[in-house]
């Protein structure tokens, strides 16, 4: 009997994976990335966060190939001693936990609200397209921004995790209104369909209608569109650490680390700032050509 994974392989998405090298090599970054992040404590060299293991003597020294580094640290150290591959490691975790579970957040609430609006219609359809026209009217960032500062305002000594959860409440406020408007075009086709007619004639349930007939049929978008989304969220959730908004100091994601590097930029210290900006980019790019090839692979009129 075949696996779960052979079966995968034979189905035409399987043969468009195997047959695309740019998806292939993006699938590989991707799990080598998120490996790392949900392994950091055991893939990482050294702690960057355990205070009691850093050596001010050991900051800001370069690369291993470079003269003056240390094989000790192979991307070099901080201002603070730290170890940058090791901080890259757990700077990604950070990213990835926070542009997945905001990306999450999104998709329940825009898949819910556009569920209602396309299936329901009338008014409940205009007041929630109003409010996506008004959430559109405003660029995302500077809503992200405004939120994660009033929330910072309230809750100046909230703890680590009430401050992730305004990070991602704010990142998740901007993102859910593609994910209703897509929603809502194509539950507006299926809902006069035949099958979702036959169900209404026996009998069945409006709600249930949505979500055992027409929900499964319209969330083929939703999925490309999540897959692209979470390059965006993790882009996004880098833009407010770097300003300063984001991640806790004590737990710095890889906009942290930029924000940090930038300060020695100019000074000869390049690594601690090149190296997270090229992590950031290898997870957001090999993400969106996955979104990319998912794109194509899921349009029957491509195949």
């Amino acid at each position: 009997m075949k696996t779960t994974l052979a079966r995968w392989l034979d189905s035409d998405v399987g043969h468009s994976f195997r047959s695309s090298p740019m998806a292939m090599a993006a699938a590989l970054i991707a799990f080598i990335c998120v490996f790392c992040a949900a392994f950091a404590g055991w893939v990482a060299p050294h702690n960057p966060f355990d205070l009691s293991t850093l050596e001010l003597g050991d900051a800001r020294l370069p690369p291993a190939w470079s003269a003056e580094g240390s094989t000790k640290y192979l991307l070099g150290t901080d201002d603070q001693g730290r170890d940058i591959l090791s901080a890259l490691i757990y700077g990604a975790r950070i990213s990835l936990i926070v542009g997945l579970a905001s990306v999450v957040l999104s998709v329940l609430v825009g898949v819910t609200l556009g569920l209602l609006a396309g299936f329901r219609g009338g008014w409940i359809d205009a007041v929630l397209m109003r409010l996506c026209d008004v959430m559109l009217s405003f660029p995302a960032i500077l809503v992200a921004l405004l939120i994660a500062g009033v929330g910072r305002a309230l809750f100046p000594n909230a703890h680590e995790s009430l401050a992730f959860g305004v990070l991602i409440l704010s990142i998740s406020l901007t993102g859910w209104v593609q994910y209703a408007r897509t929603v809502r075009g194509s539950t507006l086709v299926e809902r006069n369909k035949e099958y979702v007619q036959a169900a209404r004639v026996t009998g069945v349930a409006p709600l249930s209608i949505m979500r055992k007939h027409v929900l499964p049929n319209v969330l083929g978008p939703v999925l490309v569109l999540a897959t692209i989304q979470v390059a965006t969220a993790i882009i996004t959730e880098a833009t407010l650490s770097f300003l300063g908004v984001g991640a806790p100091p004590t737990s710095p994601s890889l906009g942290t680390l930029i924000r940090v590097g930038n300060d020695y930029l100019f000074s000869g210290e390049w690594w601690i700032t090149v190296f997270p900006g090229v992590m950031l980019v290898l997870i957001a790019l090999s993400v969106n050509l996955l979104g990319d090839w998912l794109r194509d692979a899921l349009n029957p009129r491509l195949r």
